[in-house]
């Protein structure tokens, strides 16, 4: 399995990298199909079982995460929901979007800080250099995310996805 790479640029941005063994589209697709982000978004033991996705400058993700697993304690039976606003979309190299916490009607919680997220999609020929740029306002708001075990979250929530792109390798041979 491909490592994470994670580094904070001036206080207040964290860059995420991770390489993985599938082609540029392929990977793309898996951020903007409901159908694809069902199966991977999201940490261990946690689901999908909302996600509404209207992919176009403007347009809204908004989903919620929820804990399925018992062994998570407190954590169990716990619903995330998140709103992100797509700023611009540049198939397949670039996806910009806004990040909130939010509730089940979508508004944002003004209370909890939004992130500045650009994703970049580099073509390795064959394989996918995946860089995430989040952005926050302030040193405080990314410590804050950090706090809440957000790196953690990430790297289970990549993990998955590199599972799910070998499943789909394998079931297209």
């Amino acid at each position: 399995m491909s490592k994470m790479i994670s580094r904070v640029e001036n206080e207040r941005v964290l860059v995420l990298e991770r390489e993985f063994n599938a082609p540029r589209e392929l990977v793309y697709s898996m951020f903007k199909e409901p159908e694809h982000l069902r199966f991977w978004w999201g940490p261990n033991g946690w689901d999908l079982p909302v996600c509404n996705i209207d992919f176009r400058p403007g347009g809204v993700w908004h989903y919620c995460m929820k804990c399925v697993d018992p062994s998570q304690g407190d954590f169990y039976g716990m619903e995330s929901w998140g709103l992100g606003v797509y700023q611009a979309i540049s198939e397949p190299e670039s996806i910009l979007y806004v990040d909130y916490f939010s509730d089940a009607e979508g508004t944002k919680n003004t209370e909890m800080p939004a992130t500045d997220v650009t994703l970049s999609f580099i073509d390795l020929g064959g394989k996918t250099r995946l860089i995430n740029r989040g952005e926050y306002v302030s040193a405080e708001a990314l410590k804050t995310v950090m706090d809440m075990g957000m790196l953690e979250g990430i790297t289970d929530t990549w993990d998955r996805l590199e599972k799910r792109l070998e499943e789909l390798q394998n079931s297209s041979k």
